[in-house]
């Protein structure tokens, strides 16, 4: 193994993922660009050889570091000439760290220490800067015009000593000078009240004492979006895929999704959702600024590149406040070690935010979701495609991936967590387009037991666990497995909102305010969905001014979804807007004309009284027919009990739905029905209650025993049928059949 003493330079451009996202092609192209037409022809004119790019970097060898920290400023003087000529969205800005040390050769390759520290540095440089080491420094201090300023020493990854850091400054008017701090505040010498009181004011100020903070100055706090926590708040930055094949965009969505996940389990930190860190990677703003639209101290960033079975992922951790990187790492691995590789990135954010876990996290970080890589393959898949008040062709593809990932690891509990999570939203939602209400039901009650029996601290298996609960009447439980899933997983915001929920539902108003408050605080960017949710709680307490811009937001997020403008068209009414109320209704039944307050009291049953009666009371102010498609019966037309007992003794319908849908319906001796359309064929009980057909269809419409009237048809509509038939889902217009 050949060693040898060498100048090494590295170049990484700043902001490289963001820009990418952006333009991925266009940025991919001007990275081209500067290596052909500033970096190579600098590199071969100060002797250096450029042994390797890096995704976004690039790798160069010197026999002199004079001779590299020329190559250096040559390039950023090019580089900043080029930019001034281009505008800010086509600017690449490189950070470049110079090093001399001890390298290890293989072949055309190099590493070691003199490289690794090369690479700690460069993150220590500004933008179209240049940082160096204390070794580097020492030969070239007074052999080029330029000047410096001393960073002190800087702990790094892998490097037993703290390096002395170095900034190279190229104004003109510095050359020959170095400015800085004393290296150590033990070395001050100062009188003893001097010192007394300075100890007393850094008592005061509460936080400890970087070199670099005399040099970097500080992002206002006042710029921030949110008060910091009082924890160490981190937002995962979307990786960037940097492959050049947009094939393997889920791998690096998949990783950010996983490294969110793995870090919302840690009760020490405070970490921003998935959702919102999506939301802003549009943006080409500096870190500091995507840090203060979401109230962070610390931002993670990173890029992907995946060549057949090697992995190469770049990650960085910056100190958003001082705009300087705490912890950078190169992986180049095999794509079978990527939970490995998620595994040290986790422990290094830990390490460098000095997070203590109990032992509870510590178990559950250490958890592997899967042995199997294509099955997490397919789980990342059908993560990425999201399953909130999605159309049938999305859930279906959703549950394919979900069941393709089980079917190759059959203990994947998350994807089991997956299924139940979609399985509770057709439940709960009376959505039949997929799978009936019982079988929804059953599939969710299933799928997030499985997902617990392996995985105790699922959470997304405890937060359906709770749902499901909470329809079926059962409080208490609910409330239980809310908080189980909130406890494994503190920062999970989707787990909090739904702890919310329940509280609001099951009476706690005060404290469904305050999660919703944290989950809205962890997911400051959310999408429709979560703020429709998010509405829901605050219309549901009472607070009316703070659910309706979110309802807002929703509704035109999701313009055909019932939901938002169900819950708009109350909360307008109890804010005194009438007119807003009547309008959002109007639209409402536009796109569902068959809405109406029988059907909604069916459907939340499970709510309490005064929440029911609260709900039902705002639609009907505003004006919510009472039947579908508005139906108003005549007391003289309707059947009383003796007529429909006769109708449905061994009687046969055949007629049309108010939509044209044409059925036929059976009803024998003993109770049982038997009802068939163009798409659906149920079986079920009926009878009478009262002046009431009640009807039961097993699997249909949660379970629910539903009721409604049987007129004598005198109206101008179809003629022909002698009946009609109101229920809370449905207007059917019918003639009893001789066959």
């Amino acid at each position: 193994m050949e060693r040898r003493l060498a100048a090494v330079l590295i170049a990484d451009v700043a902001g490289y993922g963001r820009l990418s996202q952006i333009d991925e092609e266009g940025t991919r192209a001007r990275f081209q660009g500067d290596l052909q037409d500033v970096f190579e022809p600098k590199i071969a004119k100060h002797h250096g050889r450029l042994v390797k790019t890096m995704g976004d970097g690039l790798l160069v060898e010197f026999h002199s570091v004079v001779d590299a920290l020329r190559c250096a400023i040559d390039v950023q003087r090019q580089k900043a000439r080029r930019n001034a000529l281009a505008s800010p969205a086509q600017r690449l800005d490189f950070r470049i760290g110079v090093n001399l040390g001890d390298i290890i050769v293989e072949g055309e390759d190099i590493h070691g220490d003199g490289v690794n520290i090369a690479d700690r540095i460069q993150a220590l440089a500004e933008p179209g800067g240049i940082a160096i080491s204390g070794s580097a420094y020492d030969q070239v201090k007074s052999k080029l015009p330029v000047g410096y300023v001393s960073l002190g020493e800087q702990k790094a990854k892998s490097i037993a000593e703290p390096i002395r850091v170095y900034r190279v400054v190229l104004d003109p008017s510095a050359a020959g000078r170095t400015t800085g701090a004393p290296r150590s505040l033990r070395r001050w010498r100062v009188p003893v009240a001097a010192a007394a009181l300075i100890a007393l004011l850094l008592a005061g100020a509460a936080f400890w004492w970087q070199p670099w903070t005399f040099f970097q100055p500080s992002a206002p706090v006042g710029r921030f979006a949110y008060p910091l926590p009082d924890k160490p708040s981190v937002a995962v930055l979307p990786f960037i895929n940097v492959s050049g094949d947009s094939e393997h965009d889920h791998l690096a969505e998949g990783l950010t999704d996983d490294l969110i996940t793995e870090l919302s389990k840690v009760s020490g930190l405070f970490v921003i959702a998935r959702h919102s860190v999506f939301a802003i990677r549009d943006t080409a703003g500096k870190i500091q600024d995507v840090a203060a639209e979401l109230g962070v101290h610390y931002v993670l960033e990173g890029t992907l590149q995946r060549a057949d079975s090697r992995l190469r992922i770049n990650v960085k951790l910056i100190d958003a406040v001082t705009g300087l990187s705490l912890w950078a790492e190169r992986y180049d691995r095999q794509y079978t070690d990527l939970f490995a590789v998620q595994d040290d990135v986790i422990a290094k954010i830990i390490s460098a935010l000095e997070v203590k876990l109990s032992e509870g996290e510590r178990d559950q970080l250490a958890r592997i979701p899967t042995d199997n890589l294509e099955a997490y393959d397919y789980y990342m898949r059908a993560e990425q495609e999201g399953f909130f008040y999605s159309d049938v062709a999305t859930y279906r593809r959703t549950l394919s991936f979900y069941q393709k990932a089980i079917d190759l690891d059959p203990n994947f509990a998350n994807a089991h967590a997956g299924i139940a999570r979609v399985a509770v939203d057709v439940w709960r939602n009376d959505y039949n387009y997929l799978w009936s209400a019982a079988v929804a039901r059953k599939i969710a009650y299933d799928a997030a037991g499985q997902a617990l029996k392996l995985d105790p601290n699922n959470a997304r298996a405890h937060t359906v666990l709770a749902l499901l609960q909470l329809v079926d009447g059962r409080e208490v439980e609910a409330r239980a497995s809310a908080n189980r899933a909130v406890a494994a997983q503190p920062n999970d915001a989707e787990a909090v909102a739904n702890l919310a929920l329940i509280l609001a539902q099951t009476g706690s108003r005060a404290q469904a305010v305050t999660e919703m408050e944290r989950a809205l605080r962890l997911d400051p960017s959310p999408p429709p969905s979560f703020q429709l949710l998010a509405g829901i709680v605050f219309y549901t307490a009472r607070e009316n001014e703070r659910a309706i811009p979110l309802m807002e937001a929703a509704r035109d997020g999701l313009p055909k979804a019932e939901p938002a403008r169900e819950y708009l068209t109350a909360a307008y009414i109890y804010r005194g807007d009438h007119a807003r109320g009547v309008q959002e209704k109007a639209k409402l039944l536009e796109l569902f004309p068959d809405t109406n307050l029988t059907y909604y009291s069916y459907l939340y049953d499970y709510w309490r009284d005064d929440d029911l009666k609260y709900h039902l009371t705002g639609l009907r102010e505003a004006g919510m027919p009472e039947w579908p498609f508005g139906f108003e019966g005549k007391a003289a037309d309707q059947l009383n009990g003796a007529d429909l007992q006769n109708l449905i003794n061994d009687k046969t319908w055949k007629g049309k739905h108010k939509n044209g849908t044409g059925f036929v319906q059976y009803f024998d001796k003993a109770g049982n029905t038997a009802y068939r359309s163009a798409n659906t064929n149920i079986t079920g009980t009926a009878s009478i209650q009262g002046n009431r057909l009640c009807e039961t269809f097993g699997g249909y419409f949660r379970d629910r025993t539903v009721c409604g009237f049987v007129y004598r048809n005198t109206t101008a509509e179809e003629r022909d049928a002698q009946y009609i038939h109101v229920t809370p889902q449905a207007l059917e217009f019918f003639s009893l059949s001789n066959s």
